[in-house]
């Protein structure tokens, strides 16, 4: 058991997270995540869905057997099958935990399960004792909690109780409910149920109307002493309650909401930043605590009031979520000793190889442009760490565009240690340069997002590109990159990603 005024922080990121369309991770971009999640002090990481498919299997089981002291959990139908599949994978797990869940609600049991009240039942002690028989932490989910009849879902409940279960998770799977309505539901269960005091009750809320971190902490507020969450809110769906959203409000608002958690907050825009580089999913820039407009401040009146007392428009400060006080300006007279001051100021310990590199390409990049910030640097480094293991590497490109036409595109790659050069004519520069790609690496991957935003303010400013591939076979890779030029950038982000589609492919055959 917990103490009475501390939360679990329970991050389903590699697992509901993944399941966000589009962001799928490889394998060592899940155990890059979930190292940082356990530096970072997040209580349980929910790992994966072990039964899914071998590649979960296999990142479950990688992520158990590095972890020192979080708990490792890998979700599990009801079915036999299911749990003795997450039982080893979590088996070498310091503290592993099995997650087992079945629908409760009558239009699940209806139309998705087509089971009665009573096979659901049965379910549910089948399924927590054989789970409880493999490890000694066992969380059980009433999938659809929300729309459950309360004397059903407290039956339901009891059961997984008397069966072994030590987590009750109260899902609001569809994200319906609202604060006042998902609160009185677990203050009235923890009233009702018996042993009610022998489990840790979990909160679990989607944000299909916006609601999910309300009612996270509405459900703290009324008992709830675990919060299931993910980084930046991804999920399906409108996603999941966001993490960073939920520790800062338990913590900025202690005053009212009297509890703590172990998650160290100065890694939260780390987390946030290495997401979307995984995922290529950009970060808005009004989120709160990890956007880039959060600690900004444009509005004269506020400058004003910014100057005289950062409390007059900060109720945090940024230093406590990760993101620098100031903006040091770095430029192309910056010494080594600087750059790496800065490195370690925003989170990155490089190695000797690693950090002459990366001072390269920031005096290459300075050159470029008259000031480099803070985002420029994550995002160059960001791309050095995203090119390590990558087959082809983009030397240079040269790009014809505009209305005279007709759209070409010259590249070199190193592929394999050799050099390859192509040219090749596009529908416009940008796809020009991919089809220059494509004849140097033959692929059926489908182009289903191509992005660009910027990464800092001005003409001079990188643009970071997010771009996603689909094949016929299944296999989707998202590539990002950034660069002053736009198309050089590009290139870089569909190299990327076209490297990962061409891994996975040769992964499987060897397989």
């Amino acid at each position: 058991m917990t103490k009475p005024d501390h939360i679990r922080i329970f991050d389903t990121t590699l697992r509901d997270g993944e399941q966000s369309p589009g962001a799928s991770m490889t394998h060592g971009e899940k155990l890059e995540l979930a190292a940082l999640m356990e530096d970072m002090g997040v209580d349980v990481i929910e790992a994966g869905f072990p039964a899914a498919s071998e590649g979960d299997f296999a990142s479950v089981s990688e992520i158990a057997r590095r972890s020192k002291e979080a708990i490792i959990c890998g979700l599990s139908r009801s079915t036999e099958k299911d749990i003795a599949r997450c039982g080893e994978a979590v088996r070498n797990a310091a503290r592993p935990r099995i997650h087992t869940f079945i629908s409760t609600s009558p239009v699940h049991m209806k139309h998705k399960l087509q089971m009665g009240p009573n096979a659901v039942l049965e379910a549910v002690g089948r399924s927590v004792a054989q789970a409880r028989n493999l490890v000694d932490d066992v969380e059980w989910s009433a999938e659809d909690a929300t729309r459950t009849e309360f004397d059903f879902l407290c039956k339901c409940i009891d059961v997984a109780i008397q069966s072994g279960a030590t987590t009750i998770n109260i899902p609001d799977t569809v994200g319906y409910s609202h604060p006042d309505e998902y609160g009185a539901l677990f203050r009235r269960l923890i009233e009702t149920i018996p042993n009610s005091d022998k489990v840790i009750w979990s909160a679990h809320c989607h944000n299909d109307l916006g609601l999910a971190v309300a009612n996270s902490i509405s459900a703290v507020a009324n008992g709830a002493r675990q919060v299931e969450c993910a980084i930046n809110g991804l999920g399906e769906r409108a996603g999941n309650a966001a993490l960073e959203e939920v520790v800062m409000a338990l913590r900025v608002r202690s005053d009212t909401l009297p509890y703590t958690t172990n998650v160290k907050s100065e890694y939260l825009s780390r987390a946030s930043a290495m997401l979307s580089r995984i995922t290529g999913f950009p970060v808005q820039y009004n989120k709160a605590i990890v956007g880039k407009n959060a600690f900004a401040h444009e509005s004269g009146i506020h400058q004003d009031g910014m100057l005289k007392n950062s409390e007059t428009y900060e109720i945090m400060k940024p230093e406590d979520v990760g993101v620098a006080k100031t903006s040091l300006v770095m430029g192309k007279l910056s010494g080594r000793h600087a750059f790496r001051d800065k490195l370690e100021s925003l989170g990155y310990v490089l190695e000797q190889d690693a950090l002459n590199d990366a001072f390269k390409r920031f005096k290459a990049l300075a050159d470029k442009k008259k000031h480099v910030f803070d985002d420029d640097i994550v995002a160059l480094v960001d791309d050095q760490l995203a090119e390590d293991g990558e087959r082809a590497m983009f030397k240079r490109l040269r790009v014809v565009a505009g209305t005279e036409g007709p759209q070409t595109a010259e590249i070199d790659l190193v592929m394999d240690g050799e050099d390859k050069f192509a040219i090749a004519r596009g529908n416009g520069p940008v796809d020009a340069v991919f089809n220059a790609i494509r004849s140097l690496i033959p692929h059926a991957g489908k182009l289903d997002l191509y992005q660009v935003h910027a990464v800092t303010g001005g003409t001079d400013a990188q643009a970071t590109v997010s771009v996603r591939l689909n094949d016929a076979d299944g296999f989707m890779a998202t590539g990002r990159a950034s660069d002053p030029d736009t198309l050089v950038a590009s290139a870089k982000a569909y190299l990327h990603a076209v490297n990962k589609l061409e891994n996975r492919k040769a992964k499987r055959r060897a397989a």
